[in-house]
């Protein structure tokens, strides 16, 4: 397992020690934790790099065509 060393702003590092002590967790596995949900929750840039990347593709409107009008709709109150 790799180490690194992170440098942190005070109030950053009382909030973590914070937050890991309410999850009854190490710093470091909080820290650890926080990071892997991020970067699995990210798509991957080859992703990102394809939205929009087909110029024909049809705009909402064209998708619409030929639908007619919507149904009303209740409300949520």
């Amino acid at each position: 397992m790799a180490q690194i060393t992170l440098y942190l702003p005070d109030d950053i590092e009382n909030r973590a020690r914070k937050a890991a002590r309410a999850q009854k967790t190490s710093v470091s596995r909080w820290i650890a934790d926080q990071i892997k949900h991020n970067v699995e929750k990210s798509l991957p840039q080859s992703w990102i790099d394809a939205a929009g990347a087909s110029p024909d593709f049809p705009d909402v409107a064209d998708l619409r065509k030929g639908y007619g009008k919507d149904a009303p709709r209740e409300s949520f109150d």
